[in-house]
């Protein structure tokens, strides 16, 4: 039987981009609809691109002229330096002319700079996908006047394979947990729904939060999950249950056997022979909700699993049949209790 631990999980994507303009102006297009999946560096929107594109113009223009400036500067350069060789300019006169060789090369290295920023601004006018994700719903309509790194996005993406779920474990199972992780062990998780029905996703253990929380005494675990059909939504809440062990040959029994009071657990097993019952004390391991597993009995024993308020030690039972299988205990005694098979 699987010893689990059982708690509430939010679905939580591993990367969520809300995507805006880092310039502004008119939103000229749109390449997506509500919900599409998209891809990293598809296109989703566009900028109207022609002020950025006039300056990236001009800024090339500038370029071009510096470049030939800084050209005709190299060209005297050498002049005075054969000049100089001869003695017919003075070394004050190609100092100046070497100095303004190197202004120049700056003021071609800035333009350059210009030109390369006007360049990324039209580029940022290609609004793309920087992750692969689901589109959520649109933030901004077609001709609108977009801002720069505005507060308004144009549209939210959201990662869904692989999704991960964070729940909280207590830390009395971090030994167990870590212990497994350093060993190189994957951890199952299975992710169920709202009302522990239906099971949604299997996933693993992705890492433990690097602290405890003290208020609660637990600590935050991130399981991930491949998601390949979707079930996993954002945000949503979901039952994790996660598979710390296995405990193997161990005598398993239902719940509904197993009756308590102030001190110990306890069962009725049934003499098959005598048909009478004696109540005997258990030790519960573990419980998935349905059976437990216990010490204190052994595999093909009898035990009652209804019918206990008339129930003491030495009293006679009739045993039901379960529903489908034949009745070769028919008959019942009206004043003594019924009792169950467990296989």
């Amino acid at each position: 039987m699987g010893v689990y631990i059982e708690a509430l999980g939010t679905v939580t994507p591993v990367y969520t981009v809300t995507v805006t303009s880092r310039v502004a102006g008119a939103l000229t297009e749109i390449h997506y609809t509500e919900g599409q999946m998209v891809h990293k560096g598809q296109l989703l929107a566009v900028i109207d691109p022609r002020p950025y594109a006039a300056t990236a113009l001009q800024a090339q223009g500038q370029l071009d002229r510096d470049k030939a400036t800084l050209a005709n500067a190299r060209i005297d350069l050498d002049r005075y330096k054969m000049a100089y060789t001869q003695h017919a300019v003075p070394e004050q006169t190609l100092a100046t002319q070497q100095a303004t060789v190197q202004q120049d090369e700056g003021v071609v290295k800035l333009d350059q700079g210009n030109l390369d920023a006007a360049k990324v601004n039209v580029d940022y006018t290609q609004i793309t996908s920087p992750i692969d994700g689901r589109v959520g719903l649109r933030q901004t309509d077609l001709g609108n006047i977009v801002a720069a790194n505005g507060t308004t996005p144009l549209v939210t993406i959201t990662q869904l394979q692989p999704i991960t779920v964070i729940f909280n474990m207590s830390e009395d199972f971090i030994s167990d947990v870590a212990t497994q992780m350093r060993a190189g062990h994957k951890l199952r998780v299975d992710a169920l729904n709202r009302d522990n029905q239906k099971e949604l996703a299997q996933g693993t253990v992705l890492t433990l939060d690097n602290q405890v929380d003290t208020t609660t005494g637990t600590v935050k675990v991130r399981a991930t999950f491949a998601n390949p059909d979707y079930k996993l939504f954002p945000n949503e809440f979901v039952n994790a249950k996660l598979l710390v062990k296995t405990l193997m040959g161990v005598n398993i029994v239902p719940n509904a056997a197993i009756q308590r009071n102030n001190d110990v657990a306890y069962v009725y097993v049934i003499n098959p022979q005598a048909k009478t019952v004696q109540s005997r004390n258990v030790t519960v391991a573990t419980t998935d909700g349905v059976n437990s597993a216990v010490t204190g009995v052994a595999p093909g024993e009898l035990l009652v699993t209804d019918g206990f308020d008339k129930l003491q030690d030495g009293t006679k039972v009739v045993i039901r049949q379960a529903p489908g299988e034949a009745n070769t205990n028919a008959g019942t005694t009206p004043q003594n209790p019924q009792a169950g098979k467990h296989k």
